[in-house]
Parts: structure tokens; sequence; C-alpha cells
């Protein structure tokens, strides 16, 4: 789970969907797919919100960790969506793949990865932020039913 990396607000009377990264979220979404690539971590699927900041950091990342951006699955429901939506994107997920990298916006992200397991929790998934779980299945529609572990959560600023 990625959160959209820093958005601007230069533009006071552009539509949020709209907004695009910030000079910070420019160089943070790149930054953090470095950390995904030095940890070997590589998605099989990337699945990102339509809207402008989360397509951008979706992009950004694909690039650093050689997954090519016209591949990359497209859904405008992921735009401040609660929960529940992620686990039906997660639903239609080939079960061959498995590693998925899924990009949005809080406060639905944060709300989500706080129900992967009850030995994690945070207050506010940060710009960029990345939470990774890892689970066993056999089909992506065991999703909700499966015991989850998270073993990631890389943000920006962390061990800066």
């Amino acid at each position: 789970m990625i959160r959209h990396a820093k958005s601007s607000w230069k533009n006071p009377l552009q539509s949020d969907y709209e907004r695009p990264l910030n000079d910070r979220g420019e160089t943070d979404a790149p930054m953090m797919g470095e950390r995904l690539k030095k940890l070997n971590i590589k998605p099989d699927l990337i699945i990102s919100s339509t809207a402008k900041r989360a397509a951008q950091t979706a992009k950004k990342i694909a690039a650093v960790v050689g997954y090519d951006a016209d591949d990359i699955k497209w859904y405008d429901k992921l735009y401040h969506c609660i929960p529940a939506v992620f686990e039906e994107v997660l639903y239609g997920v080939d079960d061959d793949i498995q590693t998925v990298f899924i990009v949005a916006h809080n406060p639905g992200i944060t709300q989500f990865v706080n129900e992967l397991s009850p030995a994690f929790e945070t207050d506010n998934m940060p710009t960029c932020g990345i939470v990774g779980a890892e689970f066993e299945l056999k089909t992506w529609n065991e999703f909700s039913r499966v015991e989850k572990k998270v073993i990631l959560f890389e943000y920006p600023k962390k061990n800066i």
C-alpha cells in the first residue's frame, strides 16, 4: 500500500482530483521506489487511483522498480475510497499475481492498513508512505479471511 507523494496546493482553484505533485513529491516518489528496489520488493502488478498525484506517484515508482507504466491498472474508485474498496480491487487480481502495489489516498489508505493486522497501527500514513504485508492465499478472494503480517512501514522522513 502506497500513499501518493506530497501534492501541490499552488493553485487554490484547481480541483482536488487534478492536483499534481509538488517539488518534494517529485523527489520523494522515486526515492521511495529506490528503497523498494534496495529491499528487492518488485511488483507483479501496480494498481493506482486515477487522480493526478496518485498517477504521478505510481509512474515514478514504476520507473525506478522496472515496472512498465503502460501495465499500471487504473481505478477511479480508489480516489478517496473506504477500506472495503481496496479489498474489492484485490478480489479482482489474477491469482498468479503475488506482489501488488496499490497507490491511493488518505483517509482510506490509513484505515485500510490499520485493518491488516492487530499488531500494526499508525495514526496517519505519511505522504509517499509504504506499508507492506505478507500472507498466504490460494486466490485473492480469500484476502479478507487470511492472517496478514505487516512487514514494512517506510516513509520519506524515516531514518533521516
